[in-house]
């Protein structure tokens, strides 16, 4: 069973709605994240319902950042929603003609610092409310060490340290970048500056 989590940055350009149906096509998702939408309301819905999935959740961009998807093909999975807030989906997941079933959270976290903190706490919160397998999966929008960013500048260590003490809390281990599959550049994403100024 394959997932993909895509941080799209704006679900609104023309491009958006052939990358999805490529990468359906090419991988076979049951389930597919899409997170910073920049999208909210029925603008949402309607680029939601030309997606190639019959299964959604989807969370309120703040203004016009963040935006969080949970799209699925239901002949697959069996998606029980839990709860969301704007950086956070819960889910339960059966795959079907299996007895398999595990937590999965999509989390999309914000920029701001401060709402970061929030979402560490929700996180741990989360945690301490089963003992299910719980794969999390998503942009934290912090790094855990300094080799995880290029460029700009240094990781926060204080930070760093909130990050990893959530993680702990909550029992999870990263899983790392690795396979023939998707042996690329371990950075995939940059910020338009001259080479040298890669952040």
């Amino acid at each position: 069973m394959n997932v993909i989590v895509w941080n799209c940055r704006g679900a609104f350009k023309p491009s958006f709605q052939n990358h999805v149906h490529e990468l359906v096509h090419n991988h076979n998702p049951a389930i597919f994240v899409v997170m910073e939408t920049r999208i909210r309301g029925e603008r949402a819905r309607e680029i939601i319902d030309r997606s190639p999935f019959d299964g959604c959740i989807h969370t309120e961009t703040i203004g016009y950042a963040g935006g969080l998807w949970m799209l699925w093909n239901s002949e697959s999975v069996e998606v029980t929603p839990l709860s969301n807030t704007e950086q956070e989906i819960h889910t339960l997941v059966k795959v079907r003609n299996s007895n398999a079933s595990w937590m999965f959270s999509a989390v999309y976290a914000s920029p701001r610092t401060a709402e970061r903190i929030i979402l560490w706490n929700n996180l741990i919160k989360v945690s301490e409310l089963h003992n299910m397998s719980w794969v999390l999966a998503g942009d934290f929008n912090e790094p855990l060490l300094g080799e995880d960013k290029f460029g700009g500048r240094a990781v926060s260590v204080n930070r760093s340290l909130l990050f990893k003490e959530c993680l702990d809390k909550c029992s999870m281990i990263d899983i790392g970048f690795s396979g023939p599959r998707f042996s690329g550049p371990r950075f995939t994403w940059t910020n338009k500056r001259d080479i040298q100024a890669l952040i």
